[in-house]
């Protein structure tokens, strides 16, 4: 298990905590465990799977607008799959390169393999002959959280 999932004290979701982080939040006592692995321990607690935090944490902005562009993000929203052969994403490729004028973007971003994007290089896709498998979308805090 690599992360733990963080619920505000309402039980709606915030975001992922290495173990680490998560053994630290419940020594100093801002969380809880809610949802622990049986029959494992590390130190005195249960190895958490899941935390729910003591109090309340106000999360306006995660409503007002989507999760910040990111080249993890990219590869998180499109699986960790190349947009173009379905090969394993290692890169983010820029549809418009950014050469010409196109920019870090949610809807200008795909994964892609290394091999795809070194055959895409400064061109469009559609220079290139090669075609996307899926449109590129912003995606949202509650499918960012999923994967």
């Amino acid at each position: 298990m690599d992360a733990v999932l963080v619920l505000n004290a309402d039980l709606g979701p915030l975001h992922r905590v290495p173990i680490k982080h998560a053994i630290r939040m419940l020594l100093r006592q801002v969380a809880e465990i809610h949802e622990a692995e049986p029959d494992q321990l590390i130190g005195i607690f249960p190895m958490p799977k899941v935390l729910r935090l003591v109090r309340y944490v106000v999360t306006k902005w995660r409503y007002t607008s989507g999760p910040a562009w990111s080249k993890s993000g990219v590869l998180r929203r499109d699986g960790h799959q190349c947009g173009y052969c379905a090969a394993s994403a290692t890169t983010v490729d820029h549809i418009l390169p950014r050469s010409r004028g196109g920019r870090n973007s949610w809807k200008n971003t795909i994964g892609a393999c290394y091999a795809c994007n070194q055959r895409k290089g400064d061109l469009t896709p559609a220079e290139a002959g090669m075609e996307l498998r899926f449109q590129p979308s912003v995606p949202t805090w509650s499918s960012m959280m999923q994967r």
